[in-house]
């Protein structure tokens, strides 16, 4: 594989990779669960806590308005790297499920009524459905589901057959966080707005390996978590329309979301703020803000290409080994392989695995209904970031050699 991407300078902002696992150099393939941080993004954070670590919003000294300047700027960069018409639009939360859960609670109680339907996918990620169905038994709504084929993709055909005027929202994933497919949400929004109906649309695994323009997208809400983004843990965002949030009641009472608090009655601060109860977590956006930038200066279209070019070589290697079983038939993957070794548990692969200094994910993956449906059990799950090598998925491939010549 030739690129001309500088993956070795890249490698040097991650220390991280640097270090040994059982006397192993560390082969890092669970980006897919969280990526790891440059040193720009630490270095930030001790910053912050170092020189400004103060209270957002609520006092006039110089520290407060530091650190408020800088949360309330990375509000304005998220908003440009998603392409969001305005920063009143980015909501800041823990992370894509919480900000799921948002929704759910907070366009439920605005828009949902009992015999309404809420529309998913069957590749979702039980954060984008268990809140769902929350919603549906508090509300005595009903929850579908669009069906996929045998090798992991939508039924599109189906899913035009399930839209109807009792759909009150569609969640759907952009890109699967087993499978790695992604989905056409262009034609699949586009329907769904011809019906009247809003979209969620969960982009955890998209935001790292593909550019996002939400307003092309033309989607209602975009959620992703910082973490899984080369940014710190324990921040997410929510983008969303403004007649959503404005139409929508508070998620949390109390802090920076209320205007004013009166024991008859209390009335409630304009958007974000409306849905961003107690004290944020300023110094992870404004980290996440420094984790954006050093994307951008790297540039997501040579990232993403980056990344095709490794998985696409990571398919034709893997391939090759003895016992190798990729799950879908997938015609694009989008730096996500899961795989069996035939004949091994995925636990006993990803034990032996570690063994020899390389980490990737075993299991469900919290997606337990796509992998009934593909009828397997647990599956090994590679994945990948722009900082992996064809070093890396060389060893990779000799590794599970080496365990199926063990167990076989």
């Amino acid at each position: 594989m030739e690129s001309n991407f500088d993956v070795a300078s890249i490698r040097k902002q991650f220390p991280i990779l640097e270090q040994k696992v059982y006397g192993q150099p560390l082969v890092y393939l669970d980006n897919a669960a969280t990526t790891q941080k440059p040193r720009c993004v630490v270095k930030r954070i001790e910053e912050a806590y170092f020189s400004h670590n103060a209270n957002v919003h609520r006092a006039v000294h110089l520290l407060s308005q530091q650190a408020t300047e800088a949360h309330e700027g990375a509000r304005v960069v998220v908003q440009g790297f998603i392409n969001a018409a305005e920063s009143d639009e980015i909501v800041f939360t823990r992370g894509t499920t919480e900000s799921i859960n948002l929704v759910a609670f907070s366009f439920g109680e605005a828009f949902c009524r009992e015999g309404d339907e809420i529309l998913i996918s069957s590749m979702e990620h039980h954060s984008n459905i268990v809140p769902w169905q929350l919603l549906c038994e508090r509300k005595k709504m009903v929850l579908k589901v669009i069906p996929i084929n045998d090798d992991g993709c939508l039924l599109l055909d189906e899913y035009a057959k399930l839209l109807g005027p009792k759909v009150k929202l569609l969640a759907i994933t952009q890109i699967s966080n087993v499978l790695g497919v992604e989905n056409a949400l262009g034609p699949i929004i586009e329907l769904a707005h011809k019906q009247g109906i809003p979209v969620l649309v969960d982009g955890a695994q998209a935001v790292a390996h593909r550019p996002v323009d939400v307003q092309a997208l033309d989607a209602d809400f975009y959620t992703f978590s910082s973490h899984k983004i080369f940014g710190p843990t324990g921040v997410g965002v929510l983008y969303a329309k403004r007649f959503f949030l404005e139409k929508m009641p508070p998620y949390q009472g109390g802090g920076e979301m209320i205007d004013q608090v009166h024991f008859e009655k209390t009335t409630y601060n304009q958007i974000p703020f409306k849905f961003e109860a107690g004290t944020p977590d300023f110094i992870g956006t404004a980290a996440l803000a420094e984790a954006l930038r050093f994307i951008q200066k790297i540039g997501m279209d040579n990232i993403h290409a980056y990344e095709r070019q490794l998985t696409d070589y990571a398919l034709k290697e893997l391939g090759k080994v003895e016992g190798f079983q990729l799950l879908g038939n997938i015609p694009d993957r989008h730096a996500i392989i899961p795989f069996q070794l035939k004949g091994i548990h995925a636990y006993d692969v990803g034990m032996m695995l570690d063994k020899l200094g390389i980490a990737v994910r075993t299991g469900h993956h919290c997606a337990q209904p796509l992998l009934e449906r593909l009828g397997t059990g647990p599956c090994v799950r590679a994945s990948f970031a722009f900082y992996n090598t064809t070093e890396e998925v060389y060893r990779l491939a000799a590794a599970l050699r080496r365990i199926y010549k063990m167990f076989n």
